[in-house]
Formats: C-alpha cells, sequence, structure tokens
C-alpha cells in the first residue's frame, strides 16, 4: 500500500473514500491508461484486468470507469451501471474458462470488509475450488 494510502487508512475507511481524488485513484489511472495492467476485456463503462496479486489461479477484477468509492456510494442512477459490471463478469469469466466449472464474484466494502482500493471493483476467481465460508 502507498504511503497516501497508509496514512488515510489509519485514519478510517470513511475519510478516505472523500479525501481520495480521481487523480490519486489507482485504479482510475489505470482506466486512464497511466498505469499498465494486463487488460482482458474492456466495455464503455468497464474495465477489467487480473489482478497484480491473485489469490486464485484465475483472478480478475471489474471496475467501473466511472469512480465510484465503493457500493454504498451508488445511488438509483447507477442501476445500470453495477448490472454491466455483473455482467462484465460473466464474460471474463466464460473468456478465462471458468464458465462451466463455476467462479466466486466477491465485493469487499470499507475497510472491515477487506477493502483495499477505495473505487468500486469486483473480484472473479476461479480455477480450484472454493472453500465456503471464505476468510
Amino acid at each position: 500500500m502507498s504511503s497516501w494510502a497508509s496514512d488515510l487508512e489509519s485514519r478510517g475507511s470513511g475519510l478516505r473514500s472523500e479525501v481520495v481524488g480521481m487523480s490519486d485513484c489507482l485504479f482510475c489511472r489505470i482506466v486512464e491508461k497511466k498505469i499498465p495492467a494486463k487488460i482482458v476485456h474492456e466495455d464503455d463503462q468497464t474495465l477489467a484486468f487480473d489482478d497484480v496479486n491473485p489469490q486464485a489461479p484465475v483472478h480478475t477484477l471489474v471496475i467501473p470507469k466511472k469512480h465510484v468509492a465503493a457500493v454504498q456510494n451508488c445511488n438509483a442512477q447507477d442501476e445500470g451501471l453495477l448490472g454491466q459490471l455483473l455482467l462484465a463478469c460473466a464474460k471474463v469469466a466464460k473468456q478465462k474458462g471458468l464458465a462451466e466449472s463455476g467462479y466466486r464474484v466477491v465485493v469487499n466494502t470499507g475497510r472491515d470488509g477487506g477493502q483495499t482500493v477505495f473505487h468500486l471493483h469486483v473480484h472473479v476467481m476461479g480455477g480450484r475450488h472454493m472453500a465456503w465460508p471464505p476468510g
């Protein structure tokens, strides 16, 4: 985690989502192609790229191109975007060969939920049996 992220994390997750602007957001910078990523899917509203710290043989992140800090920051106007995120997850799973065997779709929300980058993102993980309950 970068020093600014660690500093804001120590102050609490609510502050972090307000303080970190889009220009400082890691995922916004990936959307802008200012930071390299292995992009596996892109459409007008979403971008998907392989996680740099995979927790399964297949671990891809699907994000909205629009900056949204977390699920609780969404509103009724985001219904279409949220649907598009799930459709993109299904496309990524099929592309990665997970559709038949199964996969997990996870959204971590807030510090206690395990969210480390405060830009809404969906984890698509598979390629092995996923135990339950998670963490």
